[in-house]
Protein backbone atom coordinates (compact mmCIF):
# COMPACT_ATOMS: atom_id res chain seq x y z
CA UNK A 1 0.00 0.00 0.00
CA UNK A 2 1.47 3.54 -1.13
CA UNK A 3 0.40 6.91 -0.70
CA UNK A 4 0.01 9.25 -4.29
CA UNK A 5 0.71 12.77 -4.26
CA UNK A 6 0.26 14.69 -7.18
CA UNK A 7 -0.28 18.67 -8.01
CA UNK A 8 -2.61 19.86 -10.94
CA UNK A 9 -4.09 23.22 -12.27
CA UNK A 10 -7.30 24.39 -12.15
CA UNK A 11 -7.54 22.52 -15.58
CA UNK A 12 -6.76 19.41 -14.11
CA UNK A 13 -3.67 19.42 -16.01
CA UNK A 14 -1.09 16.74 -13.92
CA UNK A 15 2.29 19.11 -12.79
CA UNK A 16 3.41 16.81 -10.11
CA UNK A 17 3.25 13.32 -8.71
CA UNK A 18 4.71 11.02 -6.31
CA UNK A 19 4.62 7.91 -4.59
CA UNK A 20 5.86 6.82 -1.12
CA UNK A 21 5.04 3.47 1.27
CA UNK A 22 2.35 3.93 4.33
CA UNK A 23 4.92 2.34 5.81
CA UNK A 24 6.60 6.11 6.07
CA UNK A 25 3.17 7.25 8.42
CA UNK A 26 5.18 7.34 12.40
CA UNK A 27 7.99 8.49 11.00
CA UNK A 28 5.77 11.24 9.24
CA UNK A 29 3.99 11.65 12.27
CA UNK A 30 6.99 12.07 14.61
CA UNK A 31 8.20 14.87 12.03
CA UNK A 32 4.11 16.83 12.53
CA UNK A 33 3.78 16.22 8.77
CA UNK A 34 1.33 13.28 8.51
CA UNK A 35 -1.71 14.64 8.37
CA UNK A 36 -0.53 17.50 5.40
CA UNK A 37 0.82 14.28 3.55
CA UNK A 38 -1.87 11.79 4.31
CA UNK A 39 -5.16 13.63 4.96
CA UNK A 40 -4.71 17.03 3.65
CA UNK A 41 -8.24 17.57 3.01
CA UNK A 42 -8.83 16.69 6.81
CA UNK A 43 -7.26 19.81 8.48
CA UNK A 44 -8.27 22.22 5.48
CA UNK A 45 -5.42 22.12 2.65
CA UNK A 46 -6.35 22.49 -0.64
CA UNK A 47 -3.40 24.28 -2.35
CA UNK A 48 0.09 23.35 -2.71
CA UNK A 49 1.03 26.80 -0.97
CA UNK A 50 -0.47 25.31 2.34
CA UNK A 51 1.88 22.84 2.39
CA UNK A 52 5.20 24.77 2.04
CA UNK A 53 5.71 26.04 5.85
CA UNK A 54 4.96 22.72 6.94
CA UNK A 55 6.92 20.73 5.09
CA UNK A 56 9.44 23.04 5.17
CA UNK A 57 9.67 22.12 9.11
CA UNK A 58 9.31 18.72 8.28
CA UNK A 59 12.21 18.52 6.17
CA UNK A 60 13.97 20.53 8.41
CA UNK A 61 13.42 17.93 11.12
CA UNK A 62 13.97 14.89 8.98
CA UNK A 63 17.54 16.39 7.81
CA UNK A 64 19.21 17.52 10.82
CA UNK A 65 18.32 14.90 13.17
CA UNK A 66 18.75 11.70 10.91
CA UNK A 67 19.55 9.02 14.02
CA UNK A 68 15.99 10.16 15.49
CA UNK A 69 13.48 9.58 12.58
CA UNK A 70 15.75 6.05 11.96
CA UNK A 71 14.40 4.47 14.65
CA UNK A 72 10.96 4.68 12.45
CA UNK A 73 12.57 2.72 9.12
CA UNK A 74 10.58 -0.21 8.48
CA UNK A 75 12.13 -3.59 9.17
CA UNK A 76 11.31 -4.93 6.08
CA UNK A 77 13.38 -2.10 3.52
CA UNK A 78 10.24 -0.17 2.49
CA UNK A 79 9.75 2.86 4.23
CA UNK A 80 13.10 4.20 4.67
CA UNK A 81 14.30 7.76 6.32
CA UNK A 82 16.82 7.80 3.34
CA UNK A 83 13.82 7.45 1.04
CA UNK A 84 11.53 9.99 3.16
CA UNK A 85 13.62 12.74 2.86
CA UNK A 86 14.10 13.11 -0.45
CA UNK A 87 10.70 13.07 -1.32
CA UNK A 88 9.39 15.11 1.08
CA UNK A 89 12.03 17.75 -0.32
CA UNK A 90 10.98 17.18 -3.70
CA UNK A 91 7.34 17.63 -2.92
CA UNK A 92 8.39 20.58 -1.28
CA UNK A 93 10.03 22.30 -4.24
CA UNK A 94 7.04 21.28 -6.15
CA UNK A 95 4.93 23.22 -3.71
CA UNK A 96 7.15 26.28 -4.13
CA UNK A 97 7.13 25.86 -8.21
CA UNK A 98 3.80 25.51 -8.18
CA UNK A 99 2.05 27.40 -5.30
CA UNK A 100 -1.25 27.69 -6.48
CA UNK A 101 -1.56 24.11 -7.51
CA UNK A 102 -4.43 21.65 -6.45
CA UNK A 103 -3.59 19.36 -3.62
CA UNK A 104 -4.58 15.75 -4.43
CA UNK A 105 -3.29 12.46 -2.54
CA UNK A 106 -4.55 8.78 -2.87
CA UNK A 107 -4.20 6.41 -0.08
Amino acid sequence: MSLDVWLEDEAGEELYSRNITHNLCEMADQAGIYKCLWRPEEIGITHARQLIDPLDSGVALLATQKARFEKFNSPNGWGMWEHFLPFCADYLQACRDHPDALIRVSR
